[in-house]
C-alpha cells in the first residue's frame, strides 16, 4: 500500500482524461455523433479488450472472463449502460460549455454522486467514524469547488461577448448546456457502481496470477462495452436523423484517415483514466480505495480547467473571474487531500 503512489497514478489518468477533448479540434468535416462514436470504437470497444490483453498473464483473459459469475458480468453491463447515457451527454455539456465549465459541473456531480452512494448501499454508516465524516467533508468540498466554479462560469457568460463566447466554444449555450452537465454527471456516476458489482472479476483474475495494479481491467471490458451500446444506438439514429452518416465517405482519403487517427487518439486519452484509476486505488488502503472515485474526478476538473485556460476558453473574461476560478481549482485539488486524510 502507497497512499502517494496512488493518488499519483490516479493523476496521470486524470491527465489523460482532462486532454481526450482537445484532439477532436482537429477532425475535419465530421458532425458530432459521427466523431464521438469514432472515438467511443477505440475508447470503449478496443481500448478495453487491448490492455487486458497486456496486462492480464498470456492465455488467462478468456479463462478468467468464461469463469466469472454471469450476474457479475451482466450487472456490470447493466451499470455501464447506464453510465452510457452520462457518458453521452458528458459530450454534450462539452459541445455547450467547452472543456473547463461542462467537465467542472457534470464531473463534479459524478464523483459526489459516485463516492457517497455505494457505501450508502451497502449500509455503511460514514457518520460513525472519522474516516467516513472526512469522507463527507472532502466530498462537501468538491461540491463547493463546482459551485465556485460555475459561479465564475456564470460571470464568464456576462462578461463576454457572444462573439468570444462562440469563439472560445463554438456551440456555447449556457442554459442548455448546464441541464445537461447536471443529468451526465448523476448517471456518469454508474460507472462506479459497475466497479463494485465487478469485483467477483476482479478477484477471479487475481487468482489467475494477475497483479493487483491491472485487476479491474477485465471488468473494464463489460462496463464499457454496455457505454458503447447506449452511445452508438444515439449516434447512429443521429447519423440516420441528419444524415450524417455521409461524412464516413464524403471526405477524401487523408481527411479520413486524419478523423480517424484524433478520433482514437481521443479515446485512447479517454481511457486511460480508468487504467490508471484502477492502478492507483489498488495502491491504496481498503479504507482509502472506496473514496478513490472523488479523487479521480477532482483531479480531472482541476486538469481540465488548467486545458479551459489554454484554449482561451476564459479569454475576455475579467482578473476577478479567472481569480475565483483558480479559488474553485485549488478547493477542488483540497477536497483529494481531505478524502486521502479519511
Amino acid at each position: 500500500m502507497n497512499p502517494v503512489a496512488g493518488i499519483f497514478l490516479i493523476a496521470l489518468g486524470s491527465i489523460g482524461a482532462a486532454s481526450f477533448y482537445v484532439p477532436f479540434k482537429k477532425v475535419k468535416s465530421w458532425a458530432w455523433e459521427s466523431y464521438w462514436i469514432s472515438q467511443g470504437v477505440a475508447a470503449w470497444l478496443i481500448a478495453p479488450w487491448l490492455f487486458a490483453f497486456i496486462f492480464v498473464p498470456s492465455g488467462e483473459l478468456i479463462p478468467v472472463i468464461h469463469e466469472a459469475p454471469s450476474s457479475a458480468k451482466l450487472m456490470s453491463m447493466f451499470f455501464g449502460i447506464l453510465w452510457g447515457f452520462g457518458g453521452l451527454t458528458f459530450g454534450l455539456c462539452l459541445r455547450y460549455l467547452g472543456v473547463a465549465l461542462g467537465q467542472s459541473i457534470a464531473l463534479g456531480l459524478c464523483a459526489a454522486f459516485g463516492t457517497l452512494i455505494p457505501p450508502v448501499i451497502a449500509g455503511d454508516n460514514l457518520f460513525g467514524s472519522t474516516a467516513g465524516i472526512l469522507t463527507i467533508i472532502g466530498v462537501s468540498l468538491t461540491i463547493a469547488g463546482i459551485i465556485i466554479i460555475g459561479y465564475a462560469g456564470s460571470l464568464k457568460s456576462k462578461e463576454m461577448t457572444e462573439e468570444a463566447k462562440k469563439a472560445a466554444v463554438k456551440e456555447f449555450a449556457l442554459k442548455k448546456g448546464l441541464l445537461i452537465a447536471i443529468f451526465a454527471g448523476i448517471m456518469s456516476a454508474c460507472f462506479n457502481f459497475g466497479y463494485e458489482a465487478g469485483k467477483p472479476i476482479e478477484n477471479i483474475a487475481l487468482a489467475h496470477g494477475t497483479n493487483p495494479l491491472f485487476q479491474k481491467n477485465p471488468t473494464l471490458i463489460f462496463i464499457l462495452l454496455g457505454g458503447f451500446i447506449t452511445n452508438f444506438v444515439y449516434c447512429v439514429f443521429l447519423n440516420i436523423k441528419n444524415k450524417t452518416y455521409k461524412d464516413y465517405i464524403s471526405v477524401s482519403g487523408s481527411v479520413f484517415w486524419n478523423n480517424i487517427f484524433f478520433t482514437f487518439l481521443a479515446g485512447f486519452l479517454w481511457f486511460l483514466q480508468f487504467h490508471f484509476f484502477g492502478m492507483g486505488s489498488s495502491k491504496l488502503p481498503e479504507g482509502m480505495s472506496v473514496f478513490a472515485w472523488s479523487i479521480l474526478m477532482a483531479l480531472n476538473i482541476a486538469i481540465s480547467n488548467i486545458w479551459g485556460l489554454f484554449l482561451n476558453e476564459w479569454k475576455g473574461a475579467k482578473r476577478k473571474t479567472i481569480v475565483i476560478l483558480l479559488i474553485g481549482i485549488v478547493v477542488l485539488i483540497l477536497s483529494t487531500f481531505v478524502v486521502k486524510l479519511g
